[in-house]
């Protein structure tokens, strides 16, 4: 009797331990074009906020034809522009592809550098220094480089922003173009690092119509009427952007009456028409390169840009950002018709994502009793080096502090012939008592161990060994630095680093899901759909809801 039930006992073992047998993958579909689109600073809750202020044919058709990871999120900090987009396309973290902020201090030059600037190439489109930049500082390869060498470079692949780095990382290091707006001009300009002597006979017919001129002759008005904005705070709140020539924060802007004060050209990014003017571009491009004509996939990254310059500027709950994203709903519909007519619906996929979130105001999250507040980077630059002259004798001990973390003095440490591990331990320590530090790490520990959980393994996926600092830190929920701007980003809370992803298109099927997913997966993702090698620093994961 029990021998009979012992072989039942191990034959249910057995059969339990099989492996489930998935469903078989659909077959992949190849578009024709695919359109990856980045809007700079698009938090989760934006969709769900304003969803009532959207039209039928633009984020409502991508969200109610597409397929949804509502649980997106960046899985390191910093949390920043150059990062971000970094990460998206290389499907890796900034411990790998080596852009570990917008700009950081090189300890090699002893100096801040930007992370997509590049002085041995020159402007090509105007006669500003807009354009001495490349991608030279991103280590790894991205997606769209990797399908250009899937297809012996025949793929036509375009990057495209406001920003400049908005549209040089994407593109990634051999694109067919890379193109991004002049402040100066108002025109879109590229670099001698694309091997181009001009500007291609579109970009230029484009900018000869000088639509930067046309938006800035233009008043900025609300997109229905003021109460119906029952999404925001009141439009005149004292922490918001003040635009030079107006009293106050206030719609409507006269940007006629407004530009030359504010930089002429260098106001149009700070306005919706800053998205107007690339979806413009974006239509433009895709009939100038005719991408998504025959069976070779093309790739458009596409960076809107504007929500970020306006969302530092009035913050979250703001009018502005608001009224920004009903017209930007407005612009999305507009590309979306544009990619039906000339490439065909079903022929093309769309992404969209961000390359972050951002914090709510701290006087606002003030005002209801939520803890918040901003910290002084020149104080807790002048703390710590009275705490190590106190410790070690005078000295210059901090080279540098940017982005949260401390850059020593090196040299001065070999010097005084100090152990440079037990100064950057002394340095942890007493980075504790700055108000607002919750947390602080020192390269070594970064170097030493491995953390899997929590914002220690965030920090660690935005740690390089050669670049960053030597004692990093984690801010409390809510805390970020002092700044003129109404809001920023740049902690690993999920107030930045939860962003939508949302799928449309060829071989894509309508769905939900709530499963954790990394930004680095999208580009993993994306190589299984083309067929491509892998980014070659990739650590992200394929999504398997998306695939199957």
């Amino acid at each position: 009797m029990y021998k009979y039930f012992n072989l039942l006992v191990v034959l249910f073992f057995i059969n339990a331990c099989q492996p489930i047998e998935q469903k078989e993958n659909k077959e992949l579909k190849k578009p024709k074009l695919v359109v990856g689109i980045v809007i700079d600073q698009l938090r989760h809750d934006y969709f769900e906020r304003y969803a009532e202020n959207f039209g039928e044919e633009g984020f409502k058709r991508l969200i109610s034809e597409g397929f949804y990871n509502h649980n997106t999120h960046y899985n390191y900090i910093p949390t920043f522009t150059g990062p971000g987009h970094a990460s998206i396309y290389t499907g890796t973290t900034p411990a790998t592809h080596g852009i570990i902020a917008n700009n950081w201090y090189e300890k090699n030059l002893k100096t801040s550098v930007y992370c997509a600037e590049d002085t041995s190439v020159y402007t090509i489109g105007s006669p500003s220094d807009a354009g001495e930049m490349s991608p030279h500082r991103m280590l790894s390869s991205t997606i769209t480089d990797e399908i250009g060498l899937a297809t012996n470079f025949k793929s036509k692949v375009i990057g495209i922003s406001i920003k400049d780095r908005g549209s040089i990382l994407p593109a990634g290091h051999n694109p067919t173009g890379a193109y991004w707006y002049d402040k100066s001009t108002g025109d879109f300009i590229t670099s001698s690092y694309y091997e181009k002597e001009e500007l291609p006979q579109w970009l230029q017919d484009f900018n000869s119509r000088k639509l930067a001129d046309q938006y800035l002759n233009k008043s900025w008005e609300l997109s229905m009427p003021l109460d119906e904005y029952t999404q925001s705070s009141p439009d005149d709140m004292p922490y918001e952007m003040k635009v030079r020539g107006k009293e106050k924060a206030v719609f409507p802007y006269n940007l006629k009456e407004l530009r030359k004060e504010n930089g002429n050209f260098a106001l149009l990014p700070n306005t919706a028409y800053g998205n107007s003017i690339l979806a413009d571009l974006a239509i433009s491009a895709i009939e100038g390169e005719e991408m998504g004509k025959d069976e070779i996939t093309d790739f458009m990254a596409l960076s809107f840009s504007s929500t970020d310059y306006i969302g530092h500027g009035f913050g979250p709950r703001s009018v502005e950002v608001q009224d920004t994203y009903i017209k930007l709903d407005q612009e999305i519909a507009r590309l979306f018709k544009a990619l039906d007519e000339k490439v065909g619906k079903g022929n093309y996929l769309i992404f969209v994502t961000a390359d972050h979130g951002c914090a709510e105001v701290p006087e606002y999250l003030q005002s209801k009793k939520i803890p918040a507040d901003h910290y002084d980077d020149d104080l807790y630059v002048k703390q710590m080096s009275e705490a190590l002259q106190a410790r070690y004798g005078q000295g210059d001990w901090i080279e540098d502090f940017s982005n949260e973390q401390f850059f020593l003095n090196h040299q001065l440490i070999e010097d005084q012939k100090l152990d440079l591990n037990s100064v950057r331990e002394f340095v942890t320590y007493e980075a504790l008592k700055l108000d607002g530090v919750a947390e602080a790490y020192s390269a070594t520990d970064m170097q030493k161990q491995e953390y899997t959980k929590h914002r220690a393994a965030a920090l660690q996926m935005g740690y390089n060994f050669k670049r960053s600092g030597d004692v990093l830190l984690i801010l409390q929920p809510g805390w970020f630095y002092q700044t003129s701007a109404a809001t920023t980003h740049g902690t690993g809370y999920a107030y930045d680093t939860h962003v939508p992803l949302i799928w449309y298109g060829s071989g894509i099927d309508k769905g939900v899901s709530y499963k954790r997913q990394n930004i680095d997966d999208i580009a993993v993702t994306l190589a299984h759909i083309l067929g491509t090698n892998l980014p070659n620093g990739a650590t992200g994961e394929p999504i398997q809801e998306v695939l199957n």
